[in-house]
């Protein structure tokens, strides 16, 4: 199942001949940083992005920015047509992985793309065929999509299984159904984030994909026992504590 590239420019010649050059991996096109948000705003596979620095609209650099806020772990490789090092810069600053002069050396270009994919692995083991090979794979895309409404058809599309071997085999493998891992992931950066920032609950829940702030405080209550405030407040309790206890420890 080949790795899934997205090169985003808005030169149709340049994007035909990249592809070609990238047969080895499964390659979609965008023709501009708005075309290529509507994509990554829906459930997808795209394993990395090509994204070219100078488009007409939404330069490059923003759309960067943009698909961090919405996908992080997201693999991302700025094209530019320009030897300058301030743009260069100007990408890394804004968490692009690597940068590429275009015309891109292809040779350079498959072996960025390879370590990128070989890093998000875990290792050089990169091709994934067997039974529990796909069910990392769907793992990996909910934990990918969590903040989209992401559904087993969904997941199965992405490895190409029909949705009812999938959640078979899903919940052989994992001892849990699809929507319950799904849950437990969004539940698990949901406490993340309560502990860890300054987000409102509504923020939260804006983030984690629900529509209101209620119906994610209903989902978090009943998997927790507990509203989100009341997690909160447990661990700014339990940081005070153990701060408290290492002021103790260096007075003595």
């Amino acid at each position: 199942m080949p790795d899934k590239i997205l090169i985003v420019d808005d030169d149709a010649e340049f994007r035909s001949e990249l592809r070609s050059a990238l047969d080895c991996y499964q390659v979609v096109e965008a023709s501009s940083g708005k075309d290529a948000m509507h994509l990554l705003r829906k459930p997808n596979d795209i394993d990395v992005v090509l994204l070219d620095v100078m488009m007409p609209g939404l330069s490059g650099t923003e759309v960067l920015r943009e698909i961090k806020r919405l996908s992080p772990d997201l693999s991302i490789v700025m094209l530019t047509g320009y030897s300058s090092k301030d743009v260069a810069v100007e990408s890394l600053k804004g968490h692009a992985d690597e940068y590429i002069e275009k015309p891109p050396d292809i040779d350079k270009t498959k072996e960025i793309i390879d370590r990128l994919l070989q890093k998000k692995r875990g290792g050089p083991d990169a091709c994934a065929y067997s039974r529990e090979d796909k069910i990392e794979q769907v793992k990996r895309f909910v934990e990918r999509n969590y903040q989209k409404k992401v559904t087993l058809k969904d997941a199965a599309q992405a490895v190409f299984l029909s949705p009812k071997y999938l959640s078979r085999i899903f919940k052989e493998q994992t001892r849990m159904g699809f929507n319950d891992y799904k849950l437990r992931f969004v539940l698990i950066r949901a406490k993340e984030l309560l502990s860890r920032t300054g987000f409102t609950i509504n923020q939260i829940s804006d983030q984690m994909g629900y529509q209101n702030a209620e119906s994610f405080i209903r989902i978090f209550e009943k998997l927790t026992g507990m509203t989100p405030t009341g997690y909160r407040k447990q661990c700014r309790l339990r940081r005070q504590k153990i701060r408290n206890n290492s002021s103790k420890r260096k007075i003595r």
